[in-house]
């Protein structure tokens, strides 16, 4: 018998292999068995594990009350096995000037899907509909900002569902679609198969080597400008190399959660696109 309760704001949400399902506006989490469900991680410095009550008790009550919200981003795969990326306005007050997937918040009433199909729209200009995708949930992120407790204490805690979503068209051709809101996207880029081995090596909280795969040291990307147009230009292949530095002001990265994402994401593909 599962009994089900509302998350709190500063509750633990560990786990490996979990089952989640939206019911009637709830998102449910219950332990899978036998090995089904999908895994949910969070990162090693997530600020909620490492709270004192000392932390917690400054917390302010309006925001312990509020509970763990929801979203789902969405790792679109084209025809030739890239993944979309997107780099977060830095006017943004949640992770400014990160690279994420597309995807937000899950509205009252939504799906997991029609959050993530409509997200998908508003932030980049790529219209899919729910019967045109097959979607697959990769795992599950719990997401606390800040990110550290060196940047000052949790004030939004988040469940995040990584959707895979299949494209029969290459990123050639979505590319003429894209129509990114400047509001909340600065930049994307079509990242395939080696450049997501480079990114999800370089592990936040690590010192360990960086997996090149010699690639170029600049990677090809598209600016947003203020009216949406976009403009090829390059970026250090560093950039996506980065990790989350431990104090201090947050750099232009990948986000901890899309690394882990795309680490799932490399293991759905055959071993032949594993080698590049």
């Amino acid at each position: 018998v599962a009994v089900l309760s509302c998350r709190r704001f500063l509750q633990d949400h560990r786990g490996f292999q979990d089952l989640c399902t939206l019911e009637k506006n709830q998102f449910i989490l219950c332990k899978g068995d036998g090995g089904r469900g999908v895994p949910l991680k969070r990162p090693a410095f997530c600020p909620i594990k490492h709270l004192s009550a000392t932390d917690a008790a400054a917390i302010p009550l309006d925001i312990q009350q509020r509970g763990v919200d929801v979203g789902v981003a969405i790792l679109l795969q084209t025809a030739n096995q890239r993944v979309l990326l997107t780099r977060r306005a830095k006017e943004l007050r949640i992770f400014p000037n990160v690279w994420v997937p597309p995807g937000g918040h899950v509205e009252l009433d939504e799906t997991l899907l029609g959050a993530g199909l409509r997200e998908l729209h508003e932030e980049t200009g790529l219209k899919l509909e729910p019967e045109q995708v097959s979607p697959t949930v990769l795992g599950l992120w719990e997401s606390v900002f800040p990110a550290m407790l060196s940047r000052g204490l949790p004030h939004r805690h988040h469940v995040v569902v990584y959707m895979l979503l299949h494209s029969s068209l290459t990123h050639l051709q979505l590319q003429p679609s894209l129509r990114p809101s400047p509001a909340e996207v600065s930049a994307c880029l079509w990242a395939d198969s080696r450049l997501v081995r480079a990114i999800v090596s370089a592990v936040d909280g690590d010192d360990a080597g960086v997996q090149l795969d010699d690639l170029p040291s600049s990677i090809s990307v598209s600016q947003v400008s203020a009216d949406g147009a976009l403009t090829e230009s390059s970026m250090p292949l560093a950039v996506f190399t980065s990790r989350a530095p431990a104090s201090g002001p947050d750099v232009e990265r990948v986000s901890t959660g899309t690394k882990f994402a795309l680490e799932l994401w490399l293991r759905t593909h055959p071993a032949d696109i594993k080698k590049g």
